[in-house]
């Protein structure tokens, strides 16, 4: 008898799917119990009684809590991630325009989902993957900055800018407002969208501005 013919016994569901479902039901339970009542309602007891599996089906896809906390901070760090680009590629105009239907869709993603808002707002620093995992997202957060404004020929970059450490900056810079928002809420997401925005195109743009010129913004010297 073949193997597939062995696993695919039960229900017509394969042994591999049953533990892709499973592993499902763990997340969502993790998630659920986080976002709901904070980082210290996520025990494997509590997981596997909301998810309504046994312990041993929790150790047969994570070594033990801390594991899972992290998988859920990477599905959510996904999504969002997922977000911001989904939303830049789906509207057409120019760098700004981009930057800040991603940043709306970000932002409101978040503060239409509890669960995600109180994910992020959780103390990284009580688990050390967690933290390591902030600094990453980061990064990636960059390189979406630098693989979708490269290509922006309306942006001159300043003269000795270096484009990675720049985008750095802004991925770090909106990160920070993103906590003070989630701290306490103040302005719609789209208002922090356009700040992000208007903040983040002035580290890319070779202009400045000129207190003399009544608030236009003039070519940057050669």
């Amino acid at each position: 008898m073949a193997r597939s013919e062995v696993v695919r016994g039960y229900g017509g569901v394969s042994a591999d799917e049953r533990r892709a479902d499973r592993r499902r039901r763990l997340l969502a339970a993790g998630r659920e119990l986080w976002g709901r009542g904070g980082l210290g309602e996520v025990t494997v007891r509590g997981v596997c009684a909301a998810a309504g599996l046994q312990p041993r089906y929790f150790y047969e896809h994570f070594a033990g809590r801390d594991q899972l906390v992290e998988a859920v901070a990477d599905q959510v760090r996904d999504q969002l991630l997922g977000t911001l680009v989904e939303s830049a590629l789906g509207v057409g105009g120019d760098l700004r325009e981009r930057l800040r239907a991603a940043l709306t869709a970000f932002f409101g993603e978040i503060a239409a989902d509890p669960s995600v808002h109180a994910i992020m707002r959780t103390d990284l620093a009580v688990i050390p993957g967690l933290e390591k995992r902030r600094t990453e997202s980061l990064d990636m957060v960059a390189e979406l900055i630098l693989r979708h404004g490269a290509a922006d020929t309306a942006v001159v970059p300043a003269a000795g800018t270096d484009p990675r450490r720049a985008a750095r900056f802004a991925a770090g810079g909106v990160n920070h407002l993103l906590e003070g928002w989630l701290a306490q809420p103040e302005g719609t997401p789209e208002e922090l969208a356009e700040l992000c925005t208007r903040l983040c195109l002035r580290l890319v743009d070779g202009r400045h501005h000129d207190p003399a010129s009544g608030g236009r913004t003039q070519p940057a010297a050669d």
